[in-house]
């Protein structure tokens, strides 16, 4: 199992989270079947940037970004290297740590 460490957001989880899966599911799937729901408003489809997330610690053990993920993350608000969509992030077998950021750019939110 992969500890996944995710940093207090007060929107998400205000006190933070650990939570446990298992390699090869990822990083929004992981965080939504533990109760903490990032938006994602193409469906996990790779076609928005809603589920943008920060990896802070692991980031090289995810699966290696496709050239559609990079494209829209260019769009993301709040870019960093340690950027990633966690609709298209893979959890490998390294523990990490996540940060999901204060904004996206998401004009409409599926969050009620």
């Amino acid at each position: 199992m992969t500890k996944i460490i995710f940093l207090p957001n007060e929107d998400h989880c205000p006190d933070g989270a650990v939570i446990k899966v298992e390699p090869g599911v990822s990083l929004c799937d992981a965080a939504q079947q533990n109760g903490i729901e990032i938006e994602h408003a193409c469906e996990k489809s790779c076609a928005c940037t809603t589920c943008h997330v920060y990896v802070r610690e692991g980031f090289d053990s995810l699966k290696e970004s496709t050239e559609d993920e990079d494209d829209l993350l260019d769009k993301a608000w709040g870019l960093e290297p340690d950027s990633r969509l966690s609709c298209q992030a893979i959890v490998g077998k390294e523990d990490l740590v996540v940060e999901i950021p204060k904004y996206t750019i998401n004009m409409v939110s599926e969050v009620k």
